[in-house]
Parts: structure tokens; C-alpha cells; sequence
């Protein structure tokens, strides 16, 4: 399928959401009726297109440009599966398997990089959020669903897969080669800075993460810590369920976040105070990397007035998610409720900008003769070599007086 086909499919699907969407927002202003006449015109220009074009279009193509398009639209973490997909989806998603240690979404229509896990593959060729993942083992990310680029990645231990890739700070696209290998996620790192400040990375949250940071906290208010910066920059892994019992070891009290979608009632998360663990004065940091159980924190945090952010907006992912069957064996993978602020903002909507925004600088990936990024490169989430040498860091050690 040509890409002016493709423009006029994604074009005619996203006029389409946003129709169905408008009449779901003012629901009783928009009539059933008028809902069925926009799928009309929407299918009218399907068949302009399948009998007009300049050539005879791949119909099925189309078709699932229209359906991915239009879930791109309204969540960029949606995927549509046909039926062989969709078994595979289920025979492989309980399977832990060697992997690259990326998390993806879909942004225009491509498969898009939120985070590569410290440590991992994709990391170490210097992997980081915003590049664009043009194609998997050959196949082409457009149009693909995000369910199934995981599975691309999957495989074997010890096993390459092939990537081509567009860095936002080398726009050239690259192939790349990265072996899989069973992904541990980083422990969590803390040290004193200058004076009496304690401070914590936290690069991805688990249950173990949780004990790990406490154990931390604990350990920097025995070597004097009077303050704490708390570092969530590139922490992508993490459930919400997880975001939530870490932003609860800083407030005693407070509502946490809330869930809420059309078909499910809301539930509010308030904070425990039995499960708090410090009262000492905190500054969370944040970027374009954090995302869903860490944004979801750092939000609460925020939110409750316990915390200063500094950083970046954060990259916009806490949801509820659930596969939806069709009649012939496809489905797809929708979020049905998301997790809102304390501002009654949807998380995945605004992502979390911070108090004090401070951009990041770049370091650059070191590449080869051949154009190809060095293995163990620096990545672009390498903190530097002195952390009080990093502005965000140096801003909240200011704000934190």
C-alpha cells in the first residue's frame, strides 16, 4: 500500500474517532443516527478509494490502517490483533523470554521508544525515549501492533534480532543488532550528596524495588540525611499498582490517584499511613522517560503538596488495559480506565509536568566507521559523572535549600 493511501486511511479513521468520540463526550446531543451517518461517509470514502485510486489498493491493508489509526488516535498503546496474532498473544504472554529491554508505544503510526531498561540490550547500543523503531526483524513498524512488536522482539536467550532505527539526535536510520538476553531489572542505587542530602535512583519498581528503597531511606537517615531527592528520570517499568504503593512510603495521608473509565466505577487510592517511612523534606525528578507507576508518584506526590518535581513532563502511560475478543478470533488491547491526578487530569492524557521544568542535556552515543552505535556507549540515561554536576539535580538541591 502506497503512503497516500495510507494518508487518506489514517486521515478518514482519525475524522472517524474523533466524530464517534465527540457524539461518546456529548452524548445526549449526538444522536445514534448521526453516529451511523459518519461511519457512512467514512465507509464512502473507503470506496472511493478501493474503486477510484490510481491503483487497485490491498483492501485488507487498508483496512487495518483504518482500525490502527483509529486506535492510535485515541491510545497510543492500543493494538488490534488479528485472530493468528491474537493466539499467539496468548500462548506467549505468560512465557517470560529473553529479551531487549525496550518499552514501546505507537506515536504516528510508528513504534516509538519510551524507555530502555539500565543494563539491558538496547540499552548498551544506546537506545532511549523518542526514537522510532522503523522496522523488527525486516517488518515494518508502521501500521503494526504494539502487542505484537513486543513479541518480534521476544525470542531465544542469546538469540539476535535486527532493528532499524531513527535516534531523534542521529535522524539517519540505523540498523542495529541486539542479542537478547534475560532482562534484570537495576537495583536501586543511593549515596549522600553535598551537606545532608540523601539521594535515590529509581530506575524501574517492582515489590523488591519497594523494600530496596525503604531499606535506602532508612540506611540516609542514619548517615545524616535531613532532605531527600528522589530520581525517577527513565524509571518506564513499573505496574500502577506499584506507582502507588511507592508514592505511599512519602504521604501518610491523602488520595493517592483514582481509576475511572466508562465502564468501570471509580476507585480512590488514598494513602495508608501505617506504610509511610519518612517525613524528611523530598524533591522528585522526572523526564520524558517516567512513566506509569513512577508518573503515577510522582503525580500523587506532587499533587499532595509532599514533594517538588523537577525535570521534565513525563511521558504519558498509566492505564487500565483488557483484551477485547471479536467474533473471528481477533481482538483488541484497549485501555477500558486510566489513572487520574489529584487535578482530575488523566495521567496517560497530560503525562505529569513538573514545578521546576528543567531540560536535560544530551549526551551524545558514540558511533563507529560504519554509522553504527558503539555497545556500552554512554546512553542518553546515563546520569553524569558527578551527579551534583547534573542541572536537575543542581535545581533541587536548590529548591531543597
Amino acid at each position: 500500500m502506497t503512503s497516500r493511501i495510507k494518508y487518506f486511511v489514517v486521515s478518514s479513521s482519525t475524522l472517524l474517532t474523533v466524530f464517534l468520540l465527540a457524539g461518546s463526550v456529548f452524548g445526549q446531543g449526538a444522536s445514534q443516527d448521526d453516529t451511523f451517518k459518519h461511519i457512512g461517509v467514512f465507509s464512502e470514502v473507503v470506496g472511493y478509494i478501493e474503486k477510484q485510486y490510481v491503483e487497485e489498493p490491498d483492501m485488507k491493508s487498508v483496512t487495518l490502517g483504518a482500525l490502527d489509526g483509529m486506535l492510535e488516535a485515541i491510545d497510543p498503546f492500543a493494538s488490534y490483533l488479528n485472530a493468528d496474532q491474537y493466539r499467539d498473544y496468548q500462548k506467549n504472554k505468560d512465557v517470560k523470554r529473553a529479551d531487549v529491554g525496550l518499552v514501546l508505544s505507537k506515536r504516528y503510526g510508528m513504534v516509538v521508544v519510551v524507555d530502555a531498561i539500565p543494563g539491558s540490550p538496547a540499552a548498551k547500543a544506546g537506545f532511549s525515549t523518542g526514537d522510532m523503531i522503523e522496522s523488527i526483524k525486516g517488518v515494518a513498524t508502521r501500521d503494526m501492533p504494539l502487542a505484537y512488536a513486543y513479541m518480534l522482539l521476544q525470542g531465544d536467550l542469546a538469540s539476535d534480532v535486527e532493528l532499524s532505527v531513527v535516534r531523534a539526535r542521529h535522524p539517519e536510520p540505523q540498523t542495529v543488532k541486539l542479542t537478547r538476553a534475560n532482562i534484570v531489572l537495576p537495583a536501586i542505587e543511593s549515596k549522600m550528596l553535598v551537606s545532608d542530602v540523601g539521594y535515590i535512583n529509581v530506575n524501574s519498581l517492582s515489590t523488591a524495588h519497594l523494600k530496596e528503597v525503604t531499606d535506602a531511606v532508612k540506611q540516609l537517615q542514619k548517615n545524616g540525611a535531613k532532605k531527600l531527592i528522589v530520581d525517577v528520570r527513565y524509571c518506564g517499568v513499573g505496574t500502577p499498582e506499584e506507582g502507588i504503593a511507592f508514592a505511599n512510603l512519602f504521604l501518610k495521608s491523602g488520595r493517592i490517584t483514582y481509576l475511572k473509565g466508562q465502564r468501570v466505577a471509580q476507585q480512590n487510592f488514598d494513602a495508608d499511613p501505617s506504610k509511610d517511612i519518612t517525613d524528611l523534606p523530598l524533591a522528585v525528578l522526572t523526564n520524558r522517560g517516567t512513566a506509569d507507576g513512577a508518573e503515577i508518584a510522582a503525580a500523587a506526590l506532587m499533587g499532595n503538596k509532599r514533594a517538588q518535581l523537577i525535570g521534565e513532563r513525563t511521558y504519558g502511560d498509566a492505564a487500565q488495559r483488557k483484551a477485547l475478543t471479536m467474533e473471528d478470533g481477533s481482538a483488541i488491547i484497549l485501555s477500558v480506565a486510566k489513572y487520574y491526578a489529584q487535578d482530575g487530569k488523566a495521567i496517560q492524557d497530560t503525562g505529569v509536568t513538573p514545578d521546576k521544568l528543567v531540560a536535560e542535556a544530551e549526551p551524545a552515543v558514540t558511533y563507529d566507521e560504519n554509522d553504527q552505535p558503539i555497545p556500552d556507549a554512554k546512553p542518553q540515561q546515563t546520569q553524569p559523572q558527578k551527579l551534583e554536576d547534573d542541572p536537575v539535580v543542581k535545581k533541587a538541591l536548590e529548591v531543597l535549600g
